[in-house]
């Protein structure tokens, strides 16, 4: 299924000649009607001698709404650029001649109208100046038919140059990530919410669940329609009408992207390759404001240079666009740059998972060329190197490849040794990627961050687990997988809460040793009521790492083998009468509440026990 458009310069006759192709009037609004003179996008259809049938998008012509031929011009597949044979190569022909180029639009047909109001040779010279015109650009070489939506001259002639010209049109790709750019939304009685646009990446099928984006609002599909036909399956290339449940009109707006819910993510910074139009009178400068255009979408944008202060006419530059409200778009999607008068330049999107950037910065760029001609492997691998951690869901998101290609590119790069895996084989998509260069430097930074600490708590055993993760930045699934990973390759060792160098022990020297000695006989001499320690976290914990003590509560620290015999006397006591209180423990101790409360709650902690009300039991004990 093919999408094609019309371009060309206000009262050329675009929107007569779609008539004259399809028997429907694309101008649908009064004022259009009224003025003679298309204002906002139209939409027609037709089936083409070979039983084909392809769509058509209609724009209009006068420069005050080139944004809104910009909202309909970028899905298309072939353009129609259409001239007026008593008029000729016009400044909006210029200008949609530059977008058309921009957008990387390869095929194209010369439609030469109004052929009955010249005499043929002047038609003729007119077909000329506008292939010239069309030197340099993704059009170059297109043929050209002259013909009359008045009188049906050249319409046979039209339609077979269409025909012959879609059969060297690659269709539209299905990746199973399909996208939808609404370019209108409207609300039909008994139906209720309504958007079109043009159905790219994949399919949708009635009752599949959608989501809105950047809205972030989710709905699902009652029902499909293309060519005023009702579907139950869409395919991506074709103008398509989605009915939708639970979105009201109001809420939707041009612009907005409709796409399976889960990995199109909305975004205000993009890196692009920026190619400026060959007839501005000036170059393009760093840090000016424009107008950015992908897909239907138009938000106000900063233009940052990266590699140059200005871009000359007709030249190429690295930029980075920020945005003052976010777009949905891809890696891959074309793109479009003004300012209130004129077309400045565009280009494709190179990433969208990208942060600031220094100016001139030479590893930058070279991921910017790697990122725009790179194979799928290094493409696959920048990605990663972008986001790490990333799952392979998350990486097929933000890439223009499909869901089979990123796949087969990360398993190669696994097997080159270039990415790792971090959960089983074989891949899920919530495989959690990295790459051989950023672990090696998190690695770096995890046994950087152990050793400090070790230094600053020689006697701790290890660095909580929680603290590193904190330090490294991570989440939890990816810190626990990664702790699992450095642990099976030597590079620390896992003591369930804290994480260690391999070659670390805690070692007191003499002072600690013999502090260490005086608390353990304070602890022993007043074994059930012990005196609380003096603010020494450190030498207590590496007493309770070697088993020396049990730290029951704030405060509260047991010498070990005075909280085993505690616990066997409660639980004696629970096994000859069932049940045990508070006050019964601190008696049968001969102890205060305080270290009775303490030593409950901690068998409590350890399982030993149970609290029932305002009593004990064993666990595994009767229930009241």
């Amino acid at each position: 299924m093919y999408v094609i458009g019309t371009a060309g310069h206000v009262d050329h006759g675009k929107s007569v000649l779609v008539e004259a192709l399809t028997g429907i009037d694309p101008d649908r609004l009064r004022e259009e009607k009224e003025r003679g003179m298309t204002i906002d996008l139209g939409f027609a259809w037709l089936t083409l001698p070979s039983g084909r049938e392809v769509s058509l998008v209609d724009v209009p012509g006068h420069e005050r709404f080139i944004k809104n031929m910009l909202a309909g011009v970028g899905g298309i597949d072939l353009a129609l650029l259409v001239v007026a044979a008593d008029e000729g190569v016009m400044p909006q022909t210029r200008e949609h001649l530059a977008i058309i180029d921009l957008l990387g639009i390869e095929h194209g047909v010369i439609v030469i109208t109004k052929a009955d109001l010249v005499e043929p040779e002047f038609a003729e010279l007119v077909a000329a100046d506008a292939e010239d015109t069309l030197r340099g650009t993704t059009l170059e070489g297109a043929p050209a038919v002259l013909c009359s939506a008045v009188s049906r001259q050249g319409l046979d002639e039209l339609l077979a140059t269409l025909e012959s010209e879609l059969a060297k049109t690659p269709p539209k790709r299905d990746i199973g990530r399909p996208r939808l750019p609404i370019d209108r939304a409207f609300t039909i009685t008994g139906f209720g919410t309504v958007v079109t646009g043009t159905l790219n990446a994949g399919s949708f099928s009635v009752g599949q669940e959608v989501e809105v984006q950047p809205a972030g609002l989710r709905s699902r599909i009652r029902g499909l329609q293309t060519h005023g036909q009702k579907v139950q399956l869409a395919p991506p290339g074709r103008r398509t009408a989605v009915n939708l449940t639970g979105v009201a009109v109001e809420e939707l707006e041009r612009g907005m992207v409709l796409a399976t819910p889960g990995w199109l993510r909305p975004v205000t910074v993009l890196d692009v390759r920026l190619h400026a139009v060959r007839y501005l009178r000036r170059p393009l400068r760093h840090n000016i404001t424009v107008t950015f255009h992908t897909g239907s979408a138009e938000v106000e944008g900063r233009l940052l240079l990266l590699d140059r202060d200005e871009v000359p006419p007709g030249e190429a530059a690295w930029a980075q666009v920020r945005l003052a409200a976010p777009v949905a778009a891809v890696n891959g999607d074309h793109f479009v740059i003004r300012d209130p008068n004129d077309t400045l330049g565009g280009g494709r999107i190179v990433d969208t998972q990208t942060r600031r950037h220094r100016r001139f910065h030479e590893a930058t760029i070279d991921k910017l060329e790697a990122l725009e001609r790179g194979s799928p492997g290094e493409v696959v691998l920048m990605a990663v190197a972008a986001s790490e951690p990333v799952t392979l869901r998350e990486l097929a998101s933000g890439l223009d490849l499909a869901a089979a290609e990123v796949r087969v590119a990360v398993e190669a790069t696994i097997e080159s040794d270039e990415l790792l895996a971090l959960d089983v084989q074989p891949l899920t998509e919530g495989t959690l990627l990295f790459s051989a260069v950023g672990l090696a430097a998190l690695t770096e930074r995890m046994a950087g961050s152990l050793a400090e600490y070790h230094r600053q708590s020689p006697l701790r055993r290890g660095m909580p687990r929680e603290e590193l993760r904190s330090r490294l930045r991570l989440d939890s699934r990816a810190f626990d997988q990664l702790v699992a990973l450095w642990a099976g390759r030597g590079n620390v060792k896992d003591a369930g809460g804290s994480v260690c160098h391999p070659e670390h022990e805690p070692r007191p020297d003499a002072g600690q040793q013999k502090r260490a000695q005086e608390l353990l006989a304070g602890l022993r001499a007043q074994p059930f009521s012990p005196p609380a320690p003096k603010d020494e976290d450190d030498l207590l914990s590496y007493l309770e790492d070697r088993g020396d003590i049990v730290w029951a509560d704030e405060g509260i620290v047991f010498a070990s083998e005075a909280y085993r015999e505690m616990v066997e006397r409660v639980v004696a006591h629970l096994k000859e009468r069932q049940t045990v209180t508070l006050a019964q423990v601190r008696d049968l101790l001969s102890t205060s509440r305080k270290y009775a409360q303490a030593l409950l709650e901690n068998m409590d902690q350890e399982r030993i026990t149970r609290r029932v009300g305002d009593e004990r039991v064993l666990r595994g004990g009767p229930r009241r």
